[in-house]
Order: C-alpha cells, then structure tokens, then sequence
C-alpha cells in the first residue's frame, strides 16, 4: 500500500473519519473507499451502489457513501453473500492491481530515479476532492493517475485548501454569483500523515514573530501519494490559519504565503518523510521555492556552499512553464518578500547567500532594485530541464524567455515542449471503454499503445456511429436534468422549468463549447452574429443544437460580462430548445460534455492558449473538434481529423475576430452541418464517420496522458536522475568543479576577443578560419563554432571548430578551423564562442556567448 515501508512506523495503521467501525467483513471497503482510483475505474461502482444506493447515485462517492450509511445497512451487506463475493472480486483486483510492476517497472525500474516530487498549486482529482481551479489542476490529475497506471513512482505535493475554488450559479437575471463551500477534511477521502511518535505530522515555516505549523494530510491516487499541507490547525492564529483558504483567492500576501508553504514546506515534508526523492518536478512557477529549499538542506547535509548545492540539486529539477505571456507570471515587490522570515537573516544565513544575491535569482536584470522578484525566473535558475506543453507553446516560451538568455538565437533558448495528455480512462464514457476494450484490449492505456490506432482503424462504421449516438443520448439525459435543477434553484416559474425536459433533440448535431471564461478564450465568438446562430440553431432541415458551460475567475468582471452574454442568449423563446447554458462548470460536468457532443469549439486568440487540453477530451468518445490553431491543436490538426481556423498567425487587429467568426458561422454552414446529415440509406453519415475513426486513430492515443507521461520519463527524468546522481556523488566534487568552472567564465569572460577570420571557397564546401584570443579561460572551458541561421523550416547549422596551432607570440591564442559542405553564401556563417562542460547545460546553467560578428 503507498509505499509505506519509506513512511514512520506509526503510519502503518492511519486514522480515518468513519463515524463508526465497520464490520469485520466489510473492513476491506475503508481501503477501497480511501483510494481515488474509483475515480477513473468504475469497477467497483456496483459495490457503492448496494451499500447505500441514494448516497451513491447522489454523490458517486465511496467515502461519502460509507460515512452515510447506517450501522444497520452496513451489518446487512456484510452478511450478504453476494455481497461479499462482489467485495472479495474487488479486493483481489484492487490488490492485483497494486501489485503489478506496470510500465516503468518492467521497462526502467532498475536505472530510472527511485521517487519523482511532483509539485502543484492545484489537483484535480474528481469532484470528490475540490483542489482545482481549471486546466492546471485538471493536468495534475491526470499526471497522478497515468503514474499510478504506468508504475511511475510519482509523489505528490499540494495543499489543502477549506474552500478551494470558488463554485458559481446564476441568478435570476443570469449574472454569475460565486460561492465558497466548506472543504471538510473529514468528508474527504484523506488520512492524517502521523508522525514516527504517532501524533499527527507538522511541518514548521518561521514567519515573522510566530512559527506556522502546516498539517500533512495524504491521499491515495492509486500507486501514487499525494501530500497536502494545511495551515488551518488550531495551533496557529486565526489568520495564519487562513493561508490554505482558498485557491487563487486574496492578494499578493495571500499568494506569497501560499507559495512559501508549497515550496519551502513541500520539500521539508519530503526531507522528513525520508522517501529519497532524485527529481523534482514543478508544475508551474508556484513551487519554485522548493529549489532553494532543496539546495539549502543539500548544503547543510554535505556542509558545502549553497551555489555548490544548487548546482548539485538544479539537474534534478524539471520545471514545467503553462504560460503563454508574461503577465501571467507570479511576481512579488522587495517590500513584501522583505517582510517575511523566508528572507530573513536566519532564512539566508541557512542558504548562505545575501538578500542581493537569492533576489538576482528572480531578476532579469539583477542590478535593477525597481524589478520584482519573479517565480518563474526562479525556477528557469533553479532547474536543470525546462519545458512547455505545446510544441506551439515551446517556442512561444523561447521568445518570451529569449531575454534571460542575451545575444543567444531564440531557437535555442534553453525551453523544450512536451505536448500534454489526457488520462483517457477518467474521461471515456461507457459506450466508449466497451469500444475500446474490444479494440485494443483491458490493458490498453497502461502499455506503449502501438495497436491501437490499428484496432480503432479496423472497427466498422455501423459500431463507431452507435457508440456515437449513445453518448449523445446520454449527454441530453443529463443536460435536461441539470437544466431544470438549476432552473428550479433559481426560481423560475414552474412552467419554463417543466420545459427542461424537452430540451435538445438526441438525433440533432450537438455542439459544445465549455471552459474557463476569459477574454482570450473569446467565449462569445459564437455570439458575433446572434441573428446568424439562430438560423443555424433553428434550422427545420438540419438543425444544430449547443450546450454551453463555463466558469470565469471571481474576480473577472469582464469573464462574467460573458457568461452574462450566453445566459441572456439561450433565454430567447426561438432558441431555448435548442440552446442551453449549463452553470457552475467543474470536471463532472466536463466529462459528461467530452463524452457527448459531436464537435467540440474551441475559440482562443492565438498564442494565449499554452496546450488546452479540453478538446483532446472528446477524441475516444469519437467527438471531433472545430478549433483555432493554437496549442495543441496546432500541432494535431489535419483535413481528414476535424476543422481548423485562422490562418496559424498571431493577429491582435479588433477586426480578426470578426474575421474568425465568419470563417467559424461558414466552416458550420457549408461543412460540418452538411457532412453530420449526409445519411445513406442504413442512416449511417459514411464521411462523418470516416473523420471520427481518423481522429479516434491518429490523434487519442498520442494526445493520451500515456504518450505524455512516457516522454516525461524517458525524455527529462531518466537524463535528470543520472545527472543529479552524477553530481550529488562522491561529496559533490562534480557540482563544485561546475561552480568553478562557472567563476572562472564568469571572471575572464571579457578576455576572449577573435582575431583574423579566413574563408576559402572548395566549390561545393566552405573552409573556415579564425584566431581566436583566450586570456585567463583555459582552453577547455569553451567551445568554438561555426554558427549559420535556419535556411527556411530547417535546423541551424552548429559546427564545432577544430583547435589548431597556437597563434605565434600569443598567450592562450589559437587559430580554430573547419569545413561545412555548403552552396550558401561565406556571409551567413560566423564562429562564436560558448562555455563547454560536458555535465553542464549550456544556456540554461551558462548563457555567456561571443560572436564574432
């Protein structure tokens, strides 16, 4: 279970919040009931179903389902045979499961890092345990789950937050009003973390004047642990109790704080639990401190510098950026980092470095007292890998980071991209894992997925557009149910409420559109033409039918203003069977909509959308997605999978959204409505069909959380562990060579100057020479290249240049040669100059460079 044989003894047995024990016979349900897994696997939903079927069908909630059952109910179903066999097939499988090596075990359990840290401001596990706020946290999930299907040993570090994201309803006028229900820890599925002395864990923050004590509280995501701090303790003041309050709530302290207690606080639990963590991965800049917290007990254990230990420690450390802008970075004044004790003597003494120096870390210019300090400069300083989630959002990263990194060319900005995933399993319908299952198998999403596009490939027409079909009957069940229960808690007169029922049509193309409401998402990009949508919502021959969904931030008048927009729509008598507005978007909504629409819209101005990872949603469930080419989409899209708009540019004109939702009103017209309804006489739409099953095969299993987590593993942590040990070893004499190497470049970098440069012409190769003057650098610290930009889509030219003889009467002076068979011109090659360590990443950990011209 959980790797408890890493925890304190104490924790063997945890304590839980059931209000009664439960019969000998039923004791395997509390495990059952406290694992996440029935999340993603409804394996177990007809056990929940007998033990309290109200509970359950209200809820779908194991925890809850137990906590609400009586002593009598639960002494009836432990005396039911058949009860009991269904228990003791889940048990078996539940262990069996645990048990299993999975992917990584078999493939890479001997070489690959022993435990990865993955830290996030946000969880989103299932509405069971609210800790998210929109995709970040939805990602989260998705990464714990995929690391317990695939044997990854993952652990992970959040907080808890009492009210977590705000929940939103509309009143009687369709404005949105925000709402922060109570996180009852003893109504969720967690456990206290107890101690070796078998009190409850608490980890210490020194903040100004008191000491903050943050409970440790564990969930159970199948393989993985999820660790979260909490700050509403009774030992703290009322105030500090509030820290772990809400998600993206208060200001700029509040967030701070936040970000202190996920940092600092998150690698001090690891550091106390003992679970021998290589590599750190954060999750957004929110946990950047963790790498000063990471260096600072690295430096203590092995009484060394902190820049020694942070070289040791960074090539652990991955640091994942979903920002596409640089507004959206977390930063803080000197006034406020100033006040508390993070930075204070003590805090720095610890680190051994001075104010000036831990504040250049979050600076783009250190000598400039005006700047913030910015988390995302942190963790870009902090770590030995960087990526974003897109191949678009890379290389947008590239540019907005290109100034960390002077005079170096954008394309080799130290950023990558892995293209996120979805957890397929927890956002598949019914109709969609049988399909699925007789494709490819049980076991489909935990391997390498190789067949899979080859099974979908091979089902018929007939049994993709059934499937088709009833999750799309299931998705109109379910709206018109949410419909009028939101109709009725508004008050609405009974007779509008009753027409809930009639609403939509199962045989009429659903759209979808649903997601956080923000200005760069343009949400009402639909809306441009009211008159225009109408016609296409009411037409008599091949109508279209939309449900739409979102949630803006509290805050975000202008998101509300929107969603005010879509209310007042969809209330117009001529749409209203037609057109719903569905409120208080979360994820139970989410995986209803992905697994019924038939084509999913997505609207954002390009290039604000990193990844968006809603629309890969719909691909098993055999929906198809219309979207602007953007995040992944920009990369996913092909004619025969969907419908792409915009022409895959930036455009920031006020007349382009017009433009756009001329092109998305015509794409609908004259493409999509007409291929939906083109029947033959089965009643089958062979061509819709035909670019569900290219979508379905193409694109699911590579957008999958699988792909994504397999790359996560083979591409950053397996290289991230091996550099961590290489530098971590033998007392960090690697990691205090690189730190000498880094001074001395640092320190003599000025020295090196070029001298004379031939170039010979040998027909269809070029010959390069170049004196190049070294000063106080030892020869080994550099590398010199012949540099040429990209010719068109390519790759540039990076050549290394062969040291020849030493430059008569020079000091460290030599001339440097090569030859590159080219037919482009002498001028655009130039030789540079680089730091070269063969255990360090340049620029990323040394961005000095000198070109020749």
């Amino acid at each position: 279970m959980l790797n408890r044989e890493r925890l304190p003894r104490a924790q063997e047995r945890m304590p839980t919040f059931l209000l009664r024990p439960l019969p000998a016979a039923l004791e395997p349900l509390e495990t059952l009931a406290l694992d996440l897994r029935w999340t993603w696997s409804h394996a177990g939903d007809v056990v929940w179903r007998r033990v309290n079927p109200d509970v359950w069908d209200r809820t779908q909630n194991p925890w809850v389902t137990l906590q609400e059952s009586s002593q009598l109910r639960l002494d009836q179903v432990a005396q039911d045979p058949a009860f009991q066999d269904e228990l003791q097939r889940l048990r078996v499988a539940h262990q069996q499961y645990l048990d299993d090596p999975a992917w990584y075990g078999q493939v890479h359990a001997a070489a690959g890092p022993r435990k990865i840290a993955y830290f996030s401001m946000e969880f989103g596990l299932g509405e069971s345990l609210p800790l998210y706020a929109g995709g970040l946290g939805v990602l989260a999930g998705d990464y714990l789950k995929t690391a317990s299907d695939l044997g990854v040993p993952v652990v992970g570090v959040g907080l808890l937050y009492q009210e977590g994201y705000s929940r939103q309803v509309l009143d009687a006028a369709g404005r949105p009003q925000d709402l922060f229900p109570y996180n009852d820890p003893t109504s969720l599925p967690l456990v206290p973390t107890l101690d070796s002395t078998g009190g409850w864990l608490r980890v210490r923050l020194d903040l100004p004047g008191r000491a903050l004590l943050l409970r440790v509280w564990n969930a159970r995501v199948g393989r993985v642990a999820l660790y979260l701090l909490d700050s509403n303790d009774p030992l703290n003041s009322p105030a500090d109790r509030g820290i772990t309050s809400k998600l993206y709530g208060g200001g700029l302290e509040l967030r701070l704080l936040q970000e202190m207690v996920l940092g600092v606080g998150g690698w001090r639990l690891l550091e106390t639990l003992g679970l021998g963590v290589e590599v750190c991965h954060l999750n957004e800049g929110h946990a950047a401190f963790a790498v000063l917290e990471r260096a600072r007990a690295f430096r203590e254990r092995c009484s060394m510098s902190f820049w020694d230990a942070l070289w040791a420690t960074r090539a652990g450390n991955v640091f994942t950026t979903h920002t596409p802008v640089a507004a959206g970075f977390d930063t803080f004044d000197l006034a406020l980092i100033q006040k508390y004790s993070l930075y204070s003597r003590d805090y720095l003494a610890r680190l051994g470095i001075s104010l000036a120096e831990l504040l250049a870390l979050g600076r783009k210019d250190p000598r400039d007292p005006s700047e913030p300090f910015n988390m995302t400069y942190l963790a870009l300083r902090g770590c030995g890998t960087v990526n974003g989630v897109s191949r678009l959002h890379g290389a947008v990263s590239r540019h907005l980071f290109r100034e960390l990194y002077p005079r170096w060319p954008e394309q080799e900005v130290p950023v990558g991209h892995i293209t996120n995933g979805v957890h397929v399993p927890s956002w598949d319908s019914a109709w969609a894992d049988r399909l699925w299952t007789r494709a490819g198998g049980k076991e489909r999403w935990r391997g390498t997925l190789e067949t899979l596009s080859e099974a979908i490939q091979a089902c018929p027409d007939e049994e993709l557009w059934t499937f088709r079909v009833a999750g799309r009957q299931a998705l109109i069940h379910y709206a018109r149910e949410r419909l009028a229960r939101q109709l009725g808690q508004r008050g609405t007169a009974p007779e509008i409420e009753a027409q809930a029922a009639q609403v939509l049509d199962p045989n009429v193309l659903t759209l979808g559109f649903a997601r956080r409401f923000a200005a760069y998402k343009r949400p009402t990009l639909l809306l441009h033409d009211p008159a225009r949508l109408v016609r296409l919502l009411t037409a008599p021959e091949q109508p279209v039918q939309l449900v739409v969904a979102g949630k803006p931030h509290p805050a975000d008048d202008e998101g509300k203003r929107l969603v005010e927009a879509w209310a007042a729509f969809v209330q117009q008598p001529a749409v209203r069977h037609r057109a719903v507005f569905l409120e208080d978007y979360d994820m139970a909504l989410a995986q209803e909509l992905v697994q019924g629409v038939d084509v999913w819209l997505n609207t954002p101005r390009r290039p604000w959308e990193a990844c968006g990872t809603s629309g890969m949603k719909v691909l098993a469930n055999g929906g198809l997605n219309c979207s602007a080419l953007d995040g992944w989409w920009a990369e996913a899209y092909t004619p025969d999978v969907g419908w792409a708009l915009g022409d895959g540019q930036e455009h920031f004109e006020p007349e382009w959204d017009a433009r756009e939702a001329e092109e998305l009103y015509r794409r609908l017209e004259h493409e999509i409505v007409p291929e939906f309804y083109m029947r033959d006489a089965q009643g089958i739409p062979r061509a819709w069909v035909a670019r569900m099953r290219a979508s379905m095969a193409q694109l699911a299993p590579w957008f999958s959380s699988n792909r994504m987590m397999r790359e996560y593993v083979e591409r950053l942590y397996l290289p991230a562990a091996a550099a961590f040990r290489l530098r971590s070893g033998q007392g960090a004499q690697l990691a205090q060579e690189l730190r000498a190497w880094q001074a001395g470049l640092a320190s003599h970098w000025s020295d090196i100057r070029f001298g004379n440069l031939e170039v010979k012409d040998e027909g269809n190769r070029m010959s390069f020479t170049v004196q190049v003057y070294l000063g106080e650098v030892d020869q080994q610290w550099v590398q010199v290249e012949l540099y040429a930009e990209p010719a068109g889509d390519g790759a540039p030219i990076r050549q290394a240049m062969d040291r020849g003889d030493e430059i008569a009467g020079a000091i460290n002076g030599y001339a440097y040669r090569t030859t590159v068979p080219t037919s482009r011109p002498p001028a655009q090659f130039t030789p540079r100059v680089i730091p070269a360590h063969p255990a360090a990443g340049v620029p990323l950990e040394e961005h000095h460079i000198l070109w020749y011209r």
